[in-house]
């Protein structure tokens, strides 16, 4: 039987993180010839230019493909995107490609796969919060053919936007296949290769919200004044390169030469899921702080608007931009201990996954999306 061939679509760090376990039981598997197209942040010295990393797992077949315009249009990356993905598809011809999240290559891979006649399957749609993620995230969904979400929840909101149920599949969120691996590094290896020399730590992820671009400036410096002023020990990691990131990485400036702050601009997956487990405290608005931090019970200050709706736990600190909210949160929150939460899977998502890629349904799915009405009382 003919292989049937899989290209999985990576823009940054932070989604091979989501789809690497997804990549390597479908790798292993000799029923599907596996892709990879990486892009975006990958391509991105200034973000460590983690293609490298996607290179040092050993994967066959990876693309690379330079998407990046600047920060300030979005729109062009998106464009170029579309272009690159496009000859690439035409080139290799692959029977479904598969996609994470709500970024701009994400939503790339969907539209190239819907005009191409391709399969397209989403990992993690029917998510919600509170930025021009959410709206990326549903045009992707629409596009798409197949979704693999993590929860119940997020396979209603897909039925409410007329997805087929038929369709949905419910596989937790992959990353937690990682989280719960025997194989990740010790805390000693991690500090020993990134130079970390504190005994405790919090973590500062902070990401800009495109949304209130004017105001980012701003919020940043308060986010700075805070942490500094909080008088801990912090590892810093850059945010994603959307449109403010810019004014971010000029504030992070003021901790350089400081003892206290070890800043990088990307740690490998695996290694960050070491340093945050043994962390004391998450601050910032990362999707890390709502998905990774409450299931290895760390406690989270999450700042401003970025996932607002994704969940509400007493474990979260949900404050806004002002230096005293965001001190006041680290202050009362730092070394908490919270209990563990574990809302988005049990660490089998790849077997699920793998399972529905074995299964002759799948390959049926008709590219032709139709909609699905919701009978409405009335």
């Amino acid at each position: 039987m003919e292989k049937k061939r899989i290209v999985f679509l990576t823009g940054t760090r932070a989604d091979f993180g989501k789809l690497k376990s997804l990549i390597e039981i479908s790798s292993n598997s000799e029923e599907f010839d596996v892709h990879i197209f990486a892009t975006g942040m990958h391509m991105q010295s200034q973000y460590g230019y983690t293609v490298d990393e996607i290179v040092k797992c050993g994967y066959k077949n990876i693309e690379m493909y330079v998407n990046w315009t600047s920060e300030e249009s979005m729109d062009k990356t998106l464009a170029k995107t579309i272009e690159g993905f496009s000859d690439y598809v035409k080139r290799i011809k692959p029977d479904l490609i598969v996609i994470h999240g709500d970024r701009v290559e994400t939503l790339a891979g969907a539209i190239v796969g819907s005009l191409n006649n391709k399969l397209v399957a989403h990992i993690e749609g029917g998510e919600v919060s509170g930025t021009i993620d959410e709206l990326l995230r549903h045009s992707t969904s629409k596009l798409s053919h197949i979704h693999f979400v993590s929860s119940e929840s997020a396979k209603k909101r897909l039925i409410q936007m007329g997805e087929l149920s038929s369709s949905i599949y419910v596989i937790g969120s992959p990353d937690i296949d990682i989280m719960v691996s025997n194989k990740l590094p010790s805390i000693e290896e991690v500090k020993n290769r990134y130079d970390i020399t504190f005994e405790e730590y919090a973590i500062l992820l902070f990401h800009s919200v495109t949304t209130e671009n004017g105001r980012m400036p701003k919020n940043v410096e308060q986010v700075v004044d805070a942490v500094l002023e909080s008088e801990l020990n912090y590892v810093v990691i850059y945010p994603n390169n959307d449109l403010g990131s810019e004014c971010i990485l000029n504030q992070y400036k003021r901790f350089e030469n400081n003892p206290r702050f070890r800043v990088f601009p990307s740690i490998r997956f695996e290694y960050f899921l070491v340093l945050l487990k043994m962390s004391k405290l998450l601050v910032g608005n990362s999707s890390a702080g709502i998905r990774e931090a409450p299931y290895y019970g760390v406690p989270v200050v999450n700042i401003g608007t970025r996932q607002n709706n994704r969940t509400s736990l007493k474990e979260i600190h949900n404050c806004g931009y002002s230096t005293t909210d965001i001190l006041d949160g680290i202050t009362k929150f730092y070394n908490l201990h919270p209990k563990k939460v574990e809302l988005f899977g049990q660490g089998n998502s790849n077997n699920l996954f793998l399972e529905t890629l074995k299964s002759e349904s799948l390959w049926n799915v008709n590219p032709q999306k139709q909609f699905n009405d919701i009978e409405v009382a009335n």
